[in-house]
């Protein structure tokens, strides 16, 4: 027991301490999503299934920067731990230039691609016609997010979550003025719809990253990590961080592609299927957001355990995460079985698709096991600096849940309550290959 209680680098509260800002910033930032959907939710049903389809199709362009930033905030938070403070600023000023140049890559890309693929892709002429409306405005937003992604690495990386409460208040409040604006046409302004929520969410990552570069500025000792100087493009340092980086991107692409698919598959289940699935994201998103709170904590403290030469802690270090987690998520879902009506009132107003939404509540309640283990195990994996393996463990596992959702989906065409059992099979395996890697114990001895 004394040896255990030696290996224990962080108590409880100072793991709650850390992820309590960054559960806090993942609730703001979910609010958006919810905004949204509440909002699109009383507009029309077409409109809150394309939304889903819109929205993850936007959040698999935008996990590729932040795949990369993720693998900033490895080395950032190994370079904290290391107490190397002063080359954390080349690390950021790096990633703003790359992230810069690949929010004008796929903003370009997308603009082309999107009205030739959607067309093939959906089967509903009337969700085309929303989704690419929602997309075109979308996009903007990656000028404003990819950057303000890599403040969060280094808030992250450095520990110091409080800060990103404080922005995700903002970013929330600003998007939900900007929505009522613009969705309903309020103060003069045209009534927007569907277009109006992607300028609304557009605006407010504009004031996030906007409130980033403010307060970095009045806040932060810029000073002792090498912020108070532009650093020059350096494309062997750029190549350096990519080399953590890139598989994370990578990772984080598939990953959401194979979701953007799962939604795919539904739409061609009907219109109705899709916004019933577009209402049990939004809802999921309350518990994942608190898993990759806990998730994304247990990453950075891993990365800086290595550095202060404690590896034999990680373990016990991700043991801890995950029974905080289920403290919360737990109880949280059955909340959700007990009361479930209540819940999906606050997504629509429409009682046929309320009672239809039920039955695929009821099963995702039972995901949140498999999902909250298996997610900090992940996030554990790629804080060892290994995202090379962590990309190889997770292209496995969407091989597996890729080949289930087409079976299930697209060939039995079983009810979407079904459907939502995909995500036992993610969870389940994900979980299996972490774990088994993690426990072997060979990435003690690597360097970033």
């Amino acid at each position: 027991m004394d040896s255990i209680k030696h290996k224990k680098a962080y108590t409880s509260r100072e793991i709650l301490t850390i992820a309590y800002p960054i559960l806090i910033s993942l609730v703001m930032e979910q609010a958006i999503g919810m905004t949204d959907t509440a909002f699109l939710g009383r507009v029309g049903e077409i409109e809150l299934g394309a939304s889903a389809i819109a929205g993850v199709y936007y959040i698999a362009i935008f996990m590729v920067g932040f795949g990369f930033s993720i693998g900033s905030q490895i080395l950032m938070a190994r370079r904290n731990g290391e107490q190397r403070y002063s080359e954390i600023g080349d690390i950021f000023y790096q990633g703003v230039y790359f992230m810069i140049f690949l929010a004008a890559f796929v903003f370009a890309l997308t603009e082309l691609i999107t009205p030739w693929l959607l067309p093939k892709l959906l089967s509903s002429d009337n969700i085309y016609t929303a989704a690419e409306s929602y997309i075109h405005w979308r996009a903007f937003g990656f000028f404003f997010s990819f950057v303000a992604v890599m403040f969060r690495a280094f808030f992250v990386g450095t520990t110091q979550t409080k800060t990103l409460t404080l922005n995700s208040l903002v970013m929330v409040g600003s998007n939900i003025v900007f929505n009522y604006i613009l969705i309903f046409g309020k103060f003069g302004f045209p009534a927007l719809g569907i277009a109006g929520a992607a300028i609304g969410s557009s605006l407010a990552e504009l004031v996030s990253l906007i409130f980033f570069i403010t307060y970095t500025i009045r806040k932060i000792d810029v000073k002792k990590y090498g912020l108070n100087k532009f650093h020059a493009f350096d494309t062997s340092k750029l190549r350096r961080i990519l080399n953590v980086s890139l598989w994370t991107m990578i990772q984080n692409f598939i990953s959401l592609s194979t979701w953007f698919l799962f939604f795919l598959y539904v739409e061609h289940l009907g219109e109705r299927p899709l916004a019933i699935t577009n209402i049990i994201r939004n809802i999921s998103g309350i518990t994942f957001m608190i898993i990759s709170a806990f998730a994304s904590t247990c990453g950075s403290l891993v990365s800086n355990q290595i550095g202060a030469g404690k590896a034999d802690s990680v373990v016990l270090t991700v043991h801890q995460h995950i029974k905080l987690a289920f403290a919360f998520v737990i109880p949280l879902s059955l909340l959700f079985a007990v009361f479930p009506k209540t819940v999906l009132g606050i997504y629509t107003d429409m009682p046929e698709l309320i009672e239809a939404s039920v039955p695929s509540l009821w099963v995702f309640c039972t995901t949140t096991l498999f999902t909250a283990a298996s997610n900090v195990y992940f996030q554990s994996v790629s804080g060892t600096g290994n995202t090379k393996m962590a990309f190889i463990l997770e292209f496995c596992t969407l091989f597996i849940y890729a080949a289930y959702i087409t079976v299930v989906i697209l060939i039995m065409r079983l009810d979407v309550a079904w459907c939502w059992t995909s995500e036992h099979v993610y969870g389940g395996f994900l979980l299996l290959f972490c774990s088994i890697y993690l426990h072997r114990g060979k990435w003690k001895s690597r360097k970033i």
